[in-house]
């Protein structure tokens, strides 16, 4: 009997993860302009997807990055992400991190943090920042990347 339990609740779990959400609406990875230090270059990139929680619509903003290490050998990186909404918002840091990028490579996007924001006002533009570090190095410039928060 227990055995039986166990299957049937492992079987639900499983199944549970294979549906797909039916709320969530996924929008492309758009890049911005690129900025590098000491061999790195980096693209800040934005999605936004949409969501419903009741009768309240949602955005979960997500910040990436793009690497790219033109040295000839391969690097540690560590990145920062930080959001805001355009009109009177403040930056709000939503997500570090550190990869390592194989020489002369480029990867990403790779997700850095995300938030999910209320649609009070539509099409709010919002947008993030990144800036990278190669081990042992300084931070570049910012790159940033907007999208507007609640488009239909």
């Amino acid at each position: 009997m227990r055995l039986t339990r166990t299957a049937a609740l492992t079987s639900a779990t499983a199944l549970a993860l294979l549906l797909p959400t039916t709320n969530a609406h996924a929008a492309a990875v758009a890049c911005g302009g690129s900025v590098s230090t000491q061999g790195i270059a980096a693209n800040g990139c934005i999605s936004a997807e949409k969501g419903k929680e009741g009768r309240i619509y949602t955005r979960d903003i997500k910040a990436h990055v793009v690497l790219t290490n033109t040295r000839p050998h391969a690097a540690y990186v560590d990145y920062e992400a930080f959001f805001r909404v355009v009109s009177g918002g403040h930056w709000a840091k939503i997500g570090n991190g550190r990869t390592l990028v194989p020489r002369r490579t480029t990867t990403g996007p790779t997700e850095i943090g995300s938030t999910t924001r209320v649609c009070f006002v539509v099409n709010a533009k919002v947008e993030i920042r990144v800036h990278v570090k190669p081990a042992g190095g300084a931070w570049s410039n910012w790159t940033g990347a907007a999208t507007s928060q609640c488009q239909t």
